[in-house]
């Protein structure tokens, strides 16, 4: 299962916190230029190939909710200013897509669900 999601502005410190994608607040990345899984389904595939794929994409990467689930969500950013929760934790924008990821692993397995992002 895939869903299509874009981001309503440009949240870039949420972006950097999680995958490095333009990341001058200096957050530590969580899943940074991991590419894309080698285990995808096809419908994914076929999303990746529509945007020209490795070659016309970047950042691509992928983070499970295990992983999201295991973060410490009061790490800072370079400055010691920004939280990872302040840029991508439940309140943010950010927040329902960890509540379908939430709901999904409780059915999966948390290893089992993953976000797949690449930029274009």
């Amino acid at each position: 299962m895939y869903a299509r999601a874009s981001n309503r502005g440009n949240a870039y410190d949420g972006l950097a916190c999680l995958f490095g994608i333009r990341n001058s607040f200096g957050f530590r990345p969580l899943a940074e230029d991991r590419g894309f899984p080698d285990d995808a389904s096809n419908g994914l595939r076929g999303e990746f190939a529509g945007y020209g794929g490795p070659h016309d994409v970047h950042g691509t990467t992928w983070l499970t909710w295990a992983e999201l689930d295991s973060t410490d969500w009061e790490e800072t950013d370079a400055s010691g200013t920004r939280t990872r929760a302040s840029a991508a934790g439940i309140d943010t924008d950010w927040g329902r897509v960890w509540s379908v990821m939430r709901i999904l692993s409780e059915v999966h397995g948390a290893e089992n669900v993953r976000l797949v992002v690449w930029f274009h």
